[in-house]
């Protein structure tokens, strides 16, 4: 009897084992995805949309196809995942900014356009558009990247934070040096507007607030508030005078690897997520933007007349730039400008004639 009881412990004890072997025979396919945010589920909206994605596509594939998420830069930087993802076959996807995505597609830089967007809703359907889905569609022979959708850096909608004084008007950028990321689009932005510009990558950002190297910096609220720029800067002010996105890319080699069913579980899941993502974002911006002006000594919502000052000196400057430095065809350029215009036209008057008639 006891023999026998000893036996079925065994028996029981070895079945995880040979359950889990079973599983990992049955996976045929591995999608590793790396992103340079944290792995938490309240303060950014990238995570969770990925962990959505990774219960979709492994949901929809019955576990043929399995999904890893790399978060925190655990991969490396955003250029070096970027260059692995080329080759697919130790990652397969990530998400980087706009500035890394533009050294591998160099269309991408368009939309770093400074007040390219007067709303949320704005961006999220010029981002979702077949339009811009075309207009990324040349990442796949440029870059072996198949485009798969645009979430929001850090919602999107960038505000400035410095030690020197609170920015008020245009005038109160004069003479500032501001901390820009490595992309010469935003210190084109800068130096129009009278400030000076000081490109780093974002691990010497803090250093550089607390030695004096930059007076300040801009990036979205909730990335201001989760990274404590509070405790280096004194004053912040929501400008929205760049929108901050960050594309999402899956190796193309490896996508065509894929049976058409996972290619198809890959793609409606990615949407989804993208979609799930969106409403995060505004909800953690507007919640991290309150939070900004309980933290910082003081805090100023530019007004629509201001920012308009702004754009005036700002947009024809990165024009300039952007068709005689970057050597961005000029009707390329302007086609996009020209689509963001016109998707902001076409949601006002919809809401009219659907809402308001």
């Amino acid at each position: 009897m006891n023999a026998n009881r000893s036996l079925l412990f065994t028996a029981l004890a070895a079945l995880p084992l040979a359950v889990a072997s079973a599983t990992a025979q049955a996976q045929s396919y591995e999608m590793v995805i790396a992103t340079q945010l944290p792995e938490d589920m309240s303060n950014n909206e990238i995570y969770p949309a990925l962990v959505h994605f990774k219960n979709l596509v492994e949901a929809r594939t019955d576990g043929d196809l399995e999904v890893t998420i790399f978060g925190g830069g655990q991969l490396g930087s955003e250029v070096e995942n970027g260059s692995e993802v080329q080759g697919g076959r130790t990652l397969q996807s990530t998400i980087m900014s706009a500035g890394a995505m533009s050294s591998f597609y160099g269309d991408y830089q368009a939309v770093t356009a400074p007040f390219l967007f007067t709303s949320w809703r704005q961006a999220w359907t010029f981002f979702d558009s077949e339009w811009f889905a075309d207009f990324m569609s040349g990442s796949v022979d440029a870059a072996s990247m198949r485009y798969l959708g645009t979430f929001d850096d850090g919602g999107g909608f960038v505000a400035f934070t410095n030690n020197v004084r609170l920015i008020e008007t245009l005038e109160d950028l004069e003479g500032l040096n501001i901390r820009t990321e490595e992309n010469p689009a935003h210190v084109a932005i800068m130096r129009s507007l009278g400030a000076s510009a000081t490109p780093l990558p974002w691990g010497e950002l803090i250093t550089a607030l607390e030695t004096g190297l930059a007076d300040g910096q801009f990036n979205a609220p909730v990335l201001n508030t989760t990274f404590n720029f509070d405790a280096v800067t004194d004053y912040t002010t929501l400008t929205g005078h760049v929108y901050n996105s960050a594309p999402w890319v899956v190796s193309e080699s490896w996508y065509q690897s894929l049976p058409e069913t996972h290619q198809q579980a890959v793609i409606s899941s990615a949407r989804e997520a993208i979609q799930l993502s969106h409403g995060m974002s505004g909800a953690l911006a507007t919640a991290s933007w309150v939070e900004s002006c309980e933290r910082f000594e003081s805090c100023y919502p530019m007004p629509d007349a201001e920012r308009e000052r702004m754009a005036e000196i700002a947009r024809p400057a990165w024009q300039e730039w952007i068709v005689n430095d970057f050597g961005m065809d000029e009707a390329r350029m302007q086609g996009l400008l020209d689509e963001v215009e016109r998707v902001g036209q076409q949601l006002a008057e919809d809401d009219l004639r659907i809402y308001g008639q």
